[in-house]
Formats: structure tokens, C-alpha cells, sequence
């Protein structure tokens, strides 16, 4: 496997999204020495929700899942966008997922593998995280999943 994370994304059949403009008042991005804060990011594929709703809902763990990793590819956006290259980052540090969910839906974790299980495709053994998951009764535009972001970056390309 490359070693290069653009490489990856290309093996994977995968393309990174224009980064998102912010829609309130924040960055979509911030580097403060080697860490870079990606705000978070909801599941848009060319500029539309992949999908509304709740998870336990209208919602599948499965398409759940599926949103979690266009998050990422939109975290991923932002991090391109902030730092100009890919390979400048060092390490996944953590990932933050929110679940839009109904009370009783309990497959937090599995949703949120989405952006896990693309991290570790992407960066390799740099890209296993801490994480946090966890379900809230709603999300911006109605989004089923937000995904946030920590990483370590190279001070230069």
C-alpha cells in the first residue's frame, strides 16, 4: 500500500470534496503549533446531505455509517484545505462523532466506524485514534452525523 494518503484515497476510489465555508461564526480549521482542530464536519456529497434524519429512525446504522465517512472526507477536505498537503499530517490524534438518534438507538460505535475504518485506510497505523461517540437528539440541517477532528501535523511539506 502507498504510503501517501492522496495515493490511498485514489486506490480507494475516493476523491476529496471542496472544503465546506463555515455557516456561522468559527473556522472550519485551526493549526496551533503541530495540532490542527478541524471543526465539525456533516455528511455532504456535492453540496447536499447525503441524508436526513435519525439514526433508530428513518435512518440504517448502515447508511448511519456510510454519512460518518463522507464526515471524514469532508474533515479530511478542511485539513487540505488548512495545511495544502495530505502527507503533512503525522498522526489521527482523535476523532469526535455525533449520532442524531432516537433514544433507544444504541449502535453509536458501528455508525461511527465510518470514519474510523477510512482514517486507518487513509493514514495507516497514523491514523488510528482515540474517538468519542455519542448521541444527540438532533444535528445542524438535520444531519445524522457530525464528525470533529485532532491532528498532528509536519511543520513542513
Amino acid at each position: 500500500m502507498s504510503e501517501n494518503p492522496n495515493d490511498r484515497l485514489k486506490a480507494l476510489g475516493l476523491t476529496l470534496p471542496k472544503a465546506a465555508a463555515p455557516v456561522a461564526t468559527y473556522v472550519a480549521a485551526v493549526q496551533t503549533g503541530s495540532t490542527l482542530v478541524v471543526s465539525g464536519q456533516l455528511p455532504l456529497v456535492d453540496g447536499k446531505l447525503k441524508a436526513t434524519g435519525k439514526l433508530g429512525g428513518a435512518i440504517s446504522a448502515d447508511l448511519g455509517k456510510e454519512c460518518a465517512q463522507a464526515c471524514l472526507l469532508n474533515v479530511l477536505a478542511q485539513v487540505q484545505a488548512a495545511i495544502g498537503d495530505l502527507s503533512r499530517v503525522k498522526r489521527v490524534v482523535r476523532l469526535g462523532g455525533f449520532i442524531a438518534c432516537t433514544p433507544e438507538f444504541t449502535q453509536h460505535a458501528a455508525v461511527m466506524n465510518g470514519a474510523s475504518d477510512l482514517a486507518v485506510e487513509v493514514f495507516g497505523d497514523a491514523g488510528r485514534h482515540a474517538r468519542s461517540t455519542i448521541g444527540v437528539p438532533s444535528l445542524p440541517l438535520d444531519a445524522p452525523v457530525e464528525v470533529e477532528a485532532l491532528f498532528e501535523i509536519s511543520e513542513n511539506a
